[in-house]
């Protein structure tokens, strides 16, 4: 007898906004089976900011879940002095969870009040991960309303609250000891020898995310405000820049300082930061890309773990720098972590939570729980 497919589902909140993605879990189903995962080969509805795509790929190591859809939407959730407001992810959530798992062919999705085991399991989600930013210091609420609120409106009776370092880890190293620095706007490295996670930075714009986008950012307009000045360590040719991008750069302390968003604002520069380095040979910026190698070095350095042996990879948008970043990168970790090996991370954190969620579903996490890291509920 076949057993009843079962459904689950992995989300993503960041600053870039909130995405959700619909896997399946089979028996005989192979993780690391050949497809794309959340690469390039779904479909994207329209040119909005909200968007499906569908795929047909693994999406971690050793994880038996397949993509069957994931929804994206472009604005990132609210947060407060409690963290992300459960109640807007939820509003979010359930009719784009319902939703998937309608035009996937779950019928009556999402119905309540199921009292079979196998009904319920082939309807609706068996297992819910979610994976946000700020869940260790900041994450009180949702993990106070959201066990519940899921078991009410989809019938979910597993979830994995997560940082999203540890959904960043999942997808770009599976259930095996290493690192992974996740280095984006923010930056946060996570190690594991599979026992216990140990975890660097990730303090914010204003206190550290050394070496992040931010950061980088940062560095490059106070570079430019150098040089506008005439102080020592300024760039002309950062400051060009920052008035193309920006306009005069007198005025931007009252544009930037009482955005909201001003860490987003700031990773924008990051890219003209490092083409300023390659393309004019800029020295002020080539050093600034050189001290946030050293930085992200040292963060994996700090988490890696003690007894050797595992391997490190980088995801997030630093990536996207190229050589000025990276070049100098190799020659750090190389430094601080000699012999350790750099892989390319397999998947991000959607693809994390979603094989979050698919452990769960299983009844195996192979990851350690921590609380503000890693919580389960429901098991």
């Amino acid at each position: 007898m076949t057993r009843p497919r079962r459904w689950v589902l992995g989300v993503d909140s960041g600053g870039s906004g909130l995405r959700i993605a619909l896997g399946s879990v089979r028996d005989g189903d192979a993780g690391g089976a050949a497809g794309g995962g959340h690469g390039g080969g779904g479909r994207r509805d329209g040119g909005s900011e909200h968007g499906d795509r569908r795929d047909g790929g693994a999406v971690a190591p050793g994880c038996r879940v397949l993509t069957v859809a994931i929804h994206e939407i472009g604005e990132p959730l609210p947060t407060g002095p409690g963290g992300i407001d459960a109640g807007r992810l939820l509003e979010r959530l359930v009719p784009t969870a319902r939703r998937l798992l309608a035009e996937a062919g779950a019928a009556d999705a999402g119905a309540t009040g199921a009292s079979e085991e196998g009904r319920a399991a082939a309807r609706g989600p068996v297992a819910v991960a979610v994976g946000a930013a700020g869940t260790a210091g900041l994450g009180d609420r949702l993990r106070a309303e959201l066990p519940g609120a899921l078991r009410e409106t989809l019938g979910v009776g597993r979830l994995a609250l997560a940082s999203d370092a540890v959904t960043a880890y999942a997808g770009a190293l599976g259930p095996r000891p290493g690192t992974v620095v996740a280095a984006g706007t923010g930056l946060v490295a996570l190690g594991t020898d599979l026992v216990r996670w140990r975890r660097a930075d990730g303090w914010g714009h204003l206190l550290g995310d050394c070496g992040s986008g931010a950061w980088i950012g940062r560095a490059g307009l106070e570079a430019a405000l150098r040089a506008h000045d005439g102080r020592r360590g300024g760039s002309a040719a950062l400051l060009a820049r920052a008035e193309t991008v920006f306009g005069p750069v007198a005025g931007l302390p009252g544009a930037l300082y009482p955005r909201p968003d001003r860490a987003a604002v700031l990773a924008s520069f990051a890219p003209h930061v490092a083409r300023c380095a390659a393309e004019t040979g800029d020295p002020v910026a080539a050093g600034v890309m050189a001290l946030a190698a050293r930085h992200v070095a040292e963060a994996a350095a700090a988490v890696h773990p003690r007894e050797g042996g595992g391997v490190v990879a980088l995801t997030g948008g630093l990536c996207h720098l190229g050589d000025p970043l990276l070049v100098p990168l190799r020659a750090e970790l190389g430094r601080h972590l000699p012999g350790t090996r750099t892989v390319p991370a397999a998947g991000d954190p959607l693809s994390g939570a979603l094989a979050l969620a698919g452990w769960l579903a299983e009844g195996v996490v192979p990851l350690p729980r921590e609380p503000g890291l890693l919580d389960t509920y429901g098991e």
